[in-house]
């Protein structure tokens, strides 16, 4: 993994007071915003669910959960959610949503594996969002119409944050680029799939990079993705496959792109079984979400998570996420931040 470093000394526009009360007013809006254009209703969350069930999200299939016995119950196993990709679809399906109508929830993980750097830590916390779609709509263009909606509420939300606070400018473009991961390697064979982010970031300000997940033309993949939630083996239909994807802005502090969502339509019984077998993981298909979804009891669904704290960190200006959110960090990192003149929320 590339860190995100931080490029240089470094001030923040709000002091420590100002921006908490910023995180609440960029929280408020933003959620309403998006539940009103994706036609979503707020659920409650899990913290935990069951182990073996295959409901946890293990992100790129190697990522060890926090899990605990239950006294209780007879010392049954539990485990911290990474995400809630699976059981928001457990959950559309149980509220027996209609096509255009979701649900949104706000995601607390703790993610255990992650490489600490500028934009990366232990704690995650995310909007989570589920839409019930019809199958007809499994299609990027049905994809893209929705990540036009959900980049319409970053924007929105932008600009609100500069009418209260004038000194953050708006710096985003007026409209999200569309590109695919398969024709990122083709122009930049020579570059990792980081620095053709950085490329095409810079370039548009705005970008939404298609087909994350599955083989790309050299065989390699431009960035992890589990074979049971998101379908990136699917072709489009113009020459390219997957139907998934992430958000990614430029972050003119750290110089860098910044991975703002990652949403997608998600697998059905066939795709689910193509992508297990891809990625040797066939016994998958014996748990119990696997298992549901294979006899076609699961509605099909399109969802993802916005970072809370990513999307406050990139809307004032941040150079660390430390500084919208409270986590613990090693003391190199610490010891990093003071001498660049970070302040992080997380008392030493």
């Amino acid at each position: 993994m590339v860190k995100t470093k931080i490029q240089k000394k470094y001030k923040s526009i709000l002091g420590e007071k100002e921006t908490e009360h910023a995180i609440v007013l960029i929280k408020d809006f933003f959620q309403l915003a998006l539940s009103t254009e994706l036609n979503l209703t707020r659920v409650t969350a899990p913290l935990f669910v069951r182990s073996g069930t295959g409901v946890n999200d293990d992100l790129n299939g190697v990522e060890r959960p926090v899990s605990f016995p239950v006294k209780s119950m007879n010392e049954e196993r539990l485990e911290i959610v990474q995400s809630l990709a699976k059981w928001k679809r457990l959950k559309v399906t149980d509220l027996g949503l209609k096509p255009g109508f979701g649900i949104y929830t706000d995601m607390n993980a703790i993610r255990p594996d992650e490489d600490l750097d500028a934009v990366h830590s232990l704690y995650v916390d995310q909007w989570d969002w589920e839409m019930a779609i019809d199958e007809k709509d499994r299609t990027i263009f049905f994809l893209h119409e929705i990540v036009e909606k959900i980049y319409r509420c970053i924007k929105r939300t932008e600009f609100f944050i500069y009418d209260r606070y004038d000194n953050i400018k708006p710096v985003l473009p007026e409209h999200i680029e569309f590109v695919y991961a398969d024709d990122l390697q083709r122009e930049y064979p020579d570059l990792t799939p980081k620095e053709r982010e950085a490329k095409v970031a810079k370039k548009y300000g705005a970008v939404f990079i298609s087909g994350i997940g599955g083989k790309l033309p050299d065989g390699s993949i431009h960035d992890g993705r589990s074979p049971d939630y998101d379908d990136w083996i699917t072709e489009t239909g113009d020459g390219h496959r997957g139907l998934n994807g992430d958000i990614i802005v430029w972050n003119d502090v750290l110089k860098a792109p910044f991975e703002l969502s990652s949403m997608g339509i998600r697998v059905c019984p066939q795709s689910l079984t193509a992508q297990l077998e891809e990625r040797g993981m066939e016994e998958r298909a014996k748990l119990m979400f696997h298992t549901k979804l294979l006899k076609g009891q699961l509605t099909q669904t399109l969802g993802g998570g916005i970072g809370q704290s990513r999307l406050c960190m990139f809307l004032l200006r941040k150079a660390h996420i430390g500084e919208t959110q409270v986590s613990i960090w090693p003391d190199k990192i610490h010891a990093e931040c003071k001498k660049k003149g970070i302040k992080l929320l997380q008392l030493k």
